[in-house]
């Protein structure tokens, strides 16, 4: 048998070796490094093609695409987010991603992304909180406690420092599932049965809810002031979680405002609802939290220079480590104009 040349070789990482990565790095470690990939990808952030994911939507979910690149690589993730899923069985979210090279086109690495999109998701909205919540904040109101709590729980605890979460979901098995996670992971847990009673006390407010649809999970009467909000949980359209009342007080910084606007919250807001782009805000170009009083409001859809960032992580990561498998993905003839003759000559080994 003729074994497949090192330039057909693609490193692979399963979910098992991203799992192992996990652990082997400490989740915490994890959270912050890749915080840090995205942060210095957003400072940069007029170098990368940027264009709205490209999504086909049904009745039970949606199927997209994510691609950018930086002139030098080139990246892109598969997700779907299917909310009817956990009903039957399976996860709401699924993802799988590749970075290539633009020089060549070839790729550079083929990784699973359910768990990776999870952590930059994380990443993500602490790494915007560090630079927008007020300073000092201890404890966070976690709104929405399913696959993505327990995540973004431990990014603030790494990277913005909280000391306390506060739990609320409708389906009280989601707050259970989330405080026996979170238990002995040195954040204090409390389980609340009414958003309201999550959010005493609280400088951080996250929403993170799955249902497809326009919903109401803050209202406007139930944010004061000085405080910053994490709405992560609108992602397509047609799906909001907050109050436009609360919008119109509030500071509101996005990723990509073509893409927020068609997804986020402001898509309840007229088309020329005024927002600032994290990238302007992390390279001082904009300002971020002015005062205490300040009501800042991070929009998150989740944009593919995120992705792009988690990748080039990953890559950095497992290099010339046991955490990923080398694919046969490519194929690598003798001649690279004889792709026929390789086939032809592969009956032997048939």
């Amino acid at each position: 048998m003729t074994l497949p040349s090192d330039k057909a070789l693609v490193p692979f990482v399963s979910v098992d070796n991203m799992m192992r990565l996990v652990h082997h790095i400490g989740i915490e470690t994890m959270l912050i490094e890749i915080a840090g990939y995205i942060e210095d990808d957003f400072k940069r952030w007029e170098l990368f093609d940027k264009t709205p994911r490209v999504a086909s939507h049904s009745d039970v979910g949606v199927i997209e695409l994510m691609p950018t690149s930086d002139g030098e690589a080139y990246g892109f993730k598969y997700v779907n987010g299917h909310p009817k899923n956990t009903s039957e069985g399976l996860q709401t979210v699924t993802a799988f991603g590749l970075l290539a090279d633009v020089y060549t086109g070839y790729p550079v690495l083929l990784t699973e992304m359910t768990l990776l999109t999870a952590l930059r998701t994380a990443a993500t909205s602490a790494m915007v909180a560090k630079h927008l919540a007020p300073k000092g904040s201890k404890t966070m109101a976690m709104i929405g406690n399913g696959a993505q709590s327990e995540f973004q729980t431990l990014a603030m605890k790494a990277i913005v420092g909280i000391k306390e979460v506060r739990l609320y979901d409708v389906d009280q098995a989601a707050t259970d599932k989330c405080a026996t996670n979170l238990s002995n992971m040195g954040v204090s847990v409390v389980k609340c049965t009414t958003p309201e009673e999550a959010m005493q006390g609280a400088q951080i407010l996250t929403t993170c809810t799955a249902d497809k649809k326009n919903a109401t999970i803050l209202t406007d009467n139930m944010v004061g002031e000085g405080v910053h909000i994490n709405a992560i949980g609108g992602d397509c359209p047609g799906k909001t979680e907050l109050a436009a009342g609360i919008l119109d007080r509030a500071d509101v910084f996005v990723e990509f405002p073509e893409q927020t606007r068609i997804e986020g919250e402001i898509q309840q807001m007229a088309d020329d609802f005024p927002v600032t782009e994290m990238w302007e805000v992390i390279t001082g170009a904009k300002v971020g939290r002015r005062d205490d009083k300040q009501i800042t409001l991070f929009d998150g859809v989740g944009f593919a220079i995120e992705d792009f960032s988690a990748l080039r992580y990953v890559r950095d990561r497992v290099k010339n480590t046991e955490f990923a498998d080398m694919l046969d993905m490519l194929a690598d003839p003798d001649d690279p104009r004889d792709l026929f003759g390789m086939l032809q000559r592969s009956k032997a080994d048939a």
